[in-house]
């Protein structure tokens, strides 16, 4: 008997391999659904998974013949990178951006529906458009100014006096006083307590106002008007007629409610005056929408617990004193953080200490912006923004002061300082009121040279009345210009712990006593210790007093008005004063 016998294998290369898998799938579906029509594409399971055998069409390099032609993608040499190319790379010219044109030249989209504007809003948007180009020129001028190598804004060693490396090591004292817990539940606690504090005078000024309205209105007194005379016939006696001060029932019909006045913005303000004792009045003002008028009260601390708010000036009426806007009536566009209010002194119950002069200016540390838009939306005023001659004032001002402070950079708290403290030796009527030739000779004393043509500028914003004279202060402030107010509450805050009675100065036994160096960064790593800081700040107070036994508040203000302008930052200004005084 004869078999036939045909010995079969799997293929052992994978090529072999995947080819035997294909005939043997390819048979498999051809026994199940028969012959696969012409037009119909076979179908192939094994290219649809990840394959991790080879390549079928893989030849090894070394059957192929080497190619050593130019090099391209199939090459099987490496020729690197051609010469001609990388020069190429590296002569490539980077991409230049278009400049963007400004915004008042960009191609505007208008709808077709849109009614044309009133003759108020557009001259309100032409007041926009040169407001935005005023910006615009200010800001490419600033551009394009040459900036100052590290090398000249770095101060030399032989340029710096004494007082000048000891207040370089005050501006250096700017670490997290606290940790970020400690910072935020100190935070939180004072928050809390200005709330409540602001509450609690909110409460007092509606009482205030709304008795007021009544007891002063004329028709409360109606009554006593219809009286008869006495000279009449049959009339009764004066002695047994009911005679009373006030009548008890309300009669008016015109008195303000509650509901009006509670339509009010709430800012607080401080006095600019160098003058301690108002420097250091707390101020509360409201601006009532209802009828235009504005009231200012103080706030008062009797004790601990004892607290109360005081009229200061009346409700009422009031336009602006001074500069561009004089006769102007105040507006709620008026009140914003930085601005100032001017009132009269004449016919107020002031202190006898701002009777003296002619104009009691208060500057707003804090306004309610969302109470200020929502009265803003309701009384649909239009945006009003600066006069084009307080535009003109204020470019020429800030140019003067940038120039002035970015000379005296290096030793500003010697300059400040010893400025001040000449102004006041040379008042010799106490009244803080200096002519342009002393002040001249002031400035060029501490090498403060100014043009006569920006002085003159100066002295004509600042000269309101025209008697040749103008404030100390004031002129400090308009030609070396003065730190924000984030930085000035600090520094009312450290001289208030100092002041608690708010007398207007400090004794220097004071100033040893609440001084802190010891998280000082030289005196932490051991090249200091906090004895010889303490002593270097005490000597620099002392040479900014004219009484070197106490410190007023002018004198504290000015070393710090020269400390913040070498330090950039407004919360390293505020961790220096929170280092050094704990608050």
């Amino acid at each position: 008997m004869d078999l036939d016998f045909k010995i079969t294998g799997i293929p052992a290369t994978p090529r072999a391999q995947h080819e035997f898998r294909q005939k043997a799938e390819r048979h498999n579906n051809e026994s199940r659904v028969g012959q696969r029509p012409a037009e119909v594409p076979p179908l192939n399971l094994g290219k649809l998974g990840d394959w991790e055998e080879e390549d079928v069409w893989y030849v090894p390099a070394s059957v192929r013949q080497p190619r050593v032609a130019t090099p391209d993608s199939s090459s099987t040499f490496s020729w690197g990178c051609a010469i001609s190319a990388r020069a190429h790379q590296i002569s490539r010219k980077p991409f230049k951006k278009t400049p963007k044109p400004p915004p008042w030249e960009e191609e505007k989209v208008i709808p077709e529906d849109l009614p044309p504007p009133s003759e108020r809003h557009r001259k309100q948007y032409q007041q926009y458009q040169a407001e935005l180009r005023e910006g615009f020129r200010l800001q490419s001028q600033r551009a394009q100014q040459p900036s100052h190598p590290p090398q000249q804004l770095s101060a030399r060693e032989e340029d710096l006096t004494p007082q000048d490396e000891r207040a370089l090591l005050q501006q250096s004292y700017t670490s997290k006083p606290y940790t970020p817990q400690h910072s935020q539940r100190k935070l939180e606690a004072e928050d809390l307590a200005i709330l409540r504090r602001k509450q609690a005078v909110v409460e007092q000024v509606m009482v205030d106002q709304l008795s007021r309205a009544v007891i002063s209105d004329p028709d409360q007194n109606r009554a006593r008007s219809e009286q008869t005379s006495p000279s009449e016939t049959g009339s009764v006696p004066m002695r047994y007629r009911r005679r009373t001060l006030h009548e008890t029932q309300v009669r008016t019909r015109s008195a303000l409610t509650e509901n009006l006045l509670s339509n009010k913005l709430r800012f607080d303000a401080r006095i600019l005056s160098r003058n301690g004792r108002d420097a250091s009045r707390e101020l509360i003002g409201f601006f009532f929408a209802c009828d235009k008028t504005l009231t200012v009260y103080e706030y008062r601390q009797f004790g601990r617990n004892r607290t109360n708010a005081l009229p200061f000036i009346p409700k009422g009426c009031y336009k602006h004193e001074c500069g561009r806007r004089r006769g102007m009536q105040y507006s709620i566009h008026d009140f914003c953080v930085g601005a100032n209010l001017s009132f009269s002194s004449h016919g107020k119950s002031l202190p006898e200490t701002m009777k003296q002069r002619p104009l009691l200016l208060l500057r707003i540390t804090d306004v309610d912006e969302l109470v200020k838009d929502m009265l803003l939306a309701s009384t649909a005023d239009g945006v009003q923004g600066l006069l084009k001659e307080e535009r003109e004032d204020r470019n020429i001002l800030m140019a003067i002061q940038g120039a002035l402070r970015d000379s005296v950079r290096n030793r500003a708290v010697r300059t400040l300082t010893g400025l001040g403290k000449r102004l006041r030796a040379a008042d010799a009527s106490g009244e803080g009121v200096l002519g342009k030739e002393e002040i001249r000779r002031a400035m060029q004393e501490f090498h403060l040279t100014l043009p006569d043509k920006d002085l003159d500028a100066v002295w004509r914003m600042l000269d309101q009345n025209g008697d040749g004279r103008v404030d100390c202060g004031e002129f400090m402030r308009g030609v070396m210009g003065e730190m924000n107010e984030f930085r000035k509450s600090f520094v009312r805050k450290a001289y208030m712990k100092l002041d608690p009675n708010k007398s207007g100065s400090v004794p220097m036994t004071d100033i040893e006593k609440f001084y802190c160096a010891k998280g000082h960064p030289k005196v932490v790593s051991g090249e200091s210790t906090e004895e010889e800081l303490k002593a270097g700040y005490i000597q620099s107070l002392r040479d900014a007093c004219l009484d070197p036994r106490e410190v007023s508040y002018c004198e504290f203000e000015d070393y710090y008005e020269g400390l913040s302008v070498g330090v950039p930052g407004d919360q390293d200004f505020a961790n220096v004063l929170k280092n050094s005084w704990g608050i």
